[in-house]
């Protein structure tokens, strides 16, 4: 399946501003990788091949749960 944009944020002056994109029985989220060694700390292990990442609470307007479309 083809990535469908859900939404971006609009606040940003460039194109690499944090996204939401629907990837199918996923959700594919572009967002500020967190590097911060106190919160990675609170996470505990990131498991090899996983990241995390930090988006805007305003992109969360945008999840299909929320908007009610599907």
């Amino acid at each position: 399946m083809a990535l469908k944009m859900l939404g971006k944020d609009s606040t940003c002056d460039d194109d690499n501003c944090p996204a939401v994109f629907d990837n199918g029985e996923t959700y594919v989220i572009q967002g500020w990788r967190v590097t911060d060694p106190s919160v990675l700390a609170q996470l505990g292990v990131v498991p090899d091949g996983e990241t995390v990442l930090e988006i805007p609470k305003r992109l969360v307007q945008f999840f299909p749960e929320v908007t009610g479309e599907r």
